[in-house]
C-alpha cells in the first residue's frame, strides 16, 4: 500500500479522496491555489503546499509544480481525481519517470480512449457496440458528403479529442454538412488543439446510460452496472440516477458482461466509465472515460462498494474487491449536481456562502466540500456539492429527494436548487420517461412562459 498520497486536485473530489486515503490509513498531501488556501481538503490534509496562483494552467495544471511538491512531502502516489490532469497520458508517464505511482489507468489506455476516432475503432473490435459513422477523420469535400448519405441524415459531426459537447454539430440536411465541418473543425482546434473531425448518425430521443467498470490490470474485470445520465444542459449532466428507469435485469447484465469482457481483454486497470447512446432496444457507443467520474456516488449507493477507496487499492497492486456474481444492485439512487449558478439563465454565481445548511436523514449523502463563509472562487467550475440520495425503490427514491431539496440552504449565492425542486414534482421525470434533449426542451419552454 502508498504510504503517503498527494491529490492533485480541488473542491469536492480532493476531499472525496482524502476520505477514501484516511480511511486507508495513508497519509495525504493537498496542493492548492492561492485561491483555496482556506478550501476544506487543504484544512483536512495531513500537509498542504500552495502550487502556484488561481489560473489552473499556474496551478493544478502545473505538473512541475506538482512534482516539486511530491519530492519535498515524500509523496509516494498522485490522485488526480476528475478532471485537469486526469486524463492526460503523459503526466502518467512523467510521474512513472519518477518513480511515483499515478492512481488511475496504463497511459496507453488514457492515450487511447482519449483519440475518440481510436476510442470507437477499438470499441468496435472489442466487441462493444457502436454508433454507425465514419471510419476515422473526414475532410469537408465529396467523401464527408458520401459517408454522411450513407449514415442518413441527421448526422453530428463530432471533435476527435473532444469532450465535454465542444466541437460537436448537428446537420439535419446535405446544405448543413459544409457549415457543421468547418464550424465543428475550428472548435475542435481551438479547444484541444487538433481539428480533426468526424461522423456519426445523430440519434433522435436517445437515452445516456454508462457502465461503470473495475479492472485489476491483470485481465480481471467487473462490471457495476449502470447509470442514467440523460438529463443534460449542453451536453453537461445535471442528474444521474442508476439503475436506469428504462433498462431491466437482461439487458443491464448483456450490455454489462460485454464490456466486462472488453476490459478484460484490454487488461485495463482502475476505474472507468463505458458511456452509450441508447435507443430502441439497442446501445452505441459514444466514448470512454479512464478517471473517476462526478457521478461515481450513484453506483456506490447501490451496490455498496467505494470505488475510489478500491481505485487507490488496486493500483497500490491489490485484487478486484469481489467477483462479478458477487454484485449485486440494491435499491434506487439519484445524484443532483448542485452548482453555483442562477438557475434560469445559468450564468455562474461566485461568491460568499453566507448560510449553509446540508440535509440529513437516512439515505441522503452530500458531497460537498463548502461550508458556512466559504467563498467560490470565480477561477473553477461551479460545483457547489452533489446532493446525492438512495431509497428501496425509485419511487421512495424520489419522495426522499424531494424532501431533501427542500431541506437544503445555501444562501449568498444563486444555486440551481430551485430547478431540481422544479424537477423532481415534474410527471416525466417522476415517470422517467426522458431522453438527452429533454431537459432543454423543459428549459426553453420555461423561458418561453
Amino acid at each position: 500500500m502508498f504510504d503517503k498520497i498527494l491529490i492533485a486536485n480541488r473542491g469536492e473530489i480532493a476531499l472525496r479522496i482524502l476520505r477514501a486515503c484516511k480511511e486507508l490509513g495513508i497519509s495525504t498531501v493537498a496542493v492548492h491555489s492561492t485561491a483555496d488556501a482556506d478550501a476544506m481538503h487543504v484544512r483536512l490534509a495531513d500537509e498542504s503546499v500552495c502550487i502556484g496562483p488561481p489560473p489552473s494552467k499556474d496551478s493544478y495544471l502545473n505538473i512541475p509544480a506538482l512534482l516539486a511538491a511530491c519530492e519535498i512531502t515524500g509523496a509516494d502516489a498522485v490522485h488526480p481525481g476528475y478532471g485537469f490532469l486526469s486524463e492526460n497520458a503523459r503526466f502518467a508517464e512523467i510521474l512513472s519517470d519518477h518513480n511515483l505511482h499515478f492512481i488511475g489507468p496504463k497511459a496507453e489506455h488514457i492515450r487511447l480512449m482519449g483519440d475518440k476516432i481510436e476510442a470507437k475503432k477499438t470499441a468496435k473490435r472489442l466487441g462493444i457496440p457502436v454508433v454507425p459513422g465514419s471510419d476515422g477523420a473526414v475532410t469537408p469535400d465529396q467523401d464527408a458528403m458520401a459517408i454522411a448519405k450513407a449514415i442518413g441524415f441527421p448526422v453530428l459531426v463530432k471533435a476527435a479529442a473532444g469532450g465535454g459537447g465542444r466541437g460537436m454539430k448537428v446537420a439535419h440536411t446535405e446544405a448543413d454538412l459544409q457549415l457543421a465541418l468547418t464550424t465543428a473543425a475550428n472548435e475542435a482546434k481551438s479547444a484541444f488543439g487538433d481539428a480533426s473531425v468526424y461522423l456519426e448518425k445523430y440519434l433522435q430521443k436517445p437515452r445516456h446510460i454508462e457502465i461503470q467498470v473495475l479492472g485489476d490490470g491483470r485481465g480481471g474485470a467487473i462490471h457495476l452496472g449502470e447509470r442514467d445520465c440523460s438529463l443534460q444542459r449542453r451536453h453537461q449532466k445535471v442528474w444521474e440516477e442508476g439503475p436506469s428507469p428504462v433498462l431491466d435485469v437482461a439487458s443491464r447484465a448483456k450490455i454489462g458482461n460485454t464490456v466486462a469482457k472488453a476490459m478484460q481483454e484490454l487488461k485495463y486497470i482502475g476505474v472507468g466509465t463505458i458511456e452509450f447512446l441508447y435507443e430502441d432496444g439497442e446501445f452505441y457507443f459514444i466514448e470512454m472515460n479512464t478517471r473517476i467520474q462526478v457521478e461515481h456516488p450513484v453506483t456506490e449507493m447501490i451496490t455498496g462498494i467505494d470505488l475510489v477507496l478500491e481505485q487507490i487499492r488496486i493500483a497500490a497492486g491489490g485484487d478486484l474487491p469481489m467477483t462479478q456474481d458477487q454484485v449485486t444492485i440494491n435499491g434506487h439512487s439519484i445524484e443532483c449536481r448542485v452548482n453555483a449558478e442562477n438557475p434560469v439563465s445559468f450564468r455562474p454565481s461566485p461568491g460568499k456562502i453566507q448560510q449553509y445548511h446540508p440535509p440529513g436523514g437516512l439515505g441522503v449523502r452530500i458531497d460537498s466540500a463548502v461550508y458556512q463563509g466559504y467563498v467560490i472562487p470565480p477561477y473553477y467550475d461551479s460545483l457547489v456539492g452533489k446532493l446525492i440520495v438512495h431509497g428501496k425503490s425509485r419511487v421512495e427514491c424520489l419522495m426522499r429527494l424531494r424532501r431533501a431539496l427542500d431541506e437544503m440552504v445555501v444562501d449568498g449565492i444563486e444555486t440551481t436548487l430551485p430547478l431540481f425542486r422544479a424537477l423532481v414534482r415534474e410527471p416525466a421525470i417522476i415517470d422517467g420517461d426522458y431522453h438527452i434533449h429533454w431537459l432543454e426542451q423543459y428549459l426553453a419552454g420555461q423561458k418561453a412562459d
